[in-house]
């Protein structure tokens, strides 16, 4: 399974079309935002491309349609931390890096997906890969995690 990694959309309907067109071309099967998403229109804009969709909230999600909106339509959500499983590897996603020890400390997890700070970061901290996607509002920064092979590959512009 390859899931498309997003955060940090903050609004930007450009870059987030550009960035869904690649998920279809390429045949992604989940889509995983880490928060910031901003306006109700960034939520209508990943959804339109019906690929299911797990989310959380980011510092920035204040309003309450876009709430409303990931709530009732996402395939996974929740506001501040969320654990799903695909093909057997436990991922851990939050807005905050700040905010993997209070949420995962106690999980047993293959991979932690996290926004906020608007940067492209990769690391494994004892058994757990981290990774950070970059912010798609600076631009067409996300990753993509391949589920079989246990990579993340962050995507370059002149990939797609």
């Amino acid at each position: 399974m390859k899931v498309l990694i997003i955060s940090d959309s903050h609004g930007n309907i450009v870059n987030l079309k550009h960035i869904l067109d690649f998920a279809k071309k390429y045949g992604i099967s989940g889509v995983v935002h880490a928060g910031d998403w901003n306006t109700s229109e960034s939520v209508e804009t990943v959804l339109s491309y019906r690929i299911p969709l797990y989310t959380v909230l980011g510092n920035a999600d204040v309003r309450p349609e876009v709430v409303k909106k990931l709530k009732n339509r996402s395939k996974k959500f929740a506001e501040y931390f969320l654990i799903v499983n695909f093909d057997g590897r436990n991922i851990g996603i939050t807005h905050k890096p700040s905010d993997n020890k209070k949420y995962f400390l106690n999980e047993k997890l293959d991979l932690i997906i996290n926004g906020h700070l608007h940067s492209r970061y990769e690391s494994i901290e004892k058994t757990v890969k981290i990774v950070r996607p970059g912010a798609v509002i600076w631009g067409n920064n996300f990753a993509v995690y391949d589920t079989a092979s246990d990579k993340i590959e962050f995507i370059e512009d002149d990939q797609i």
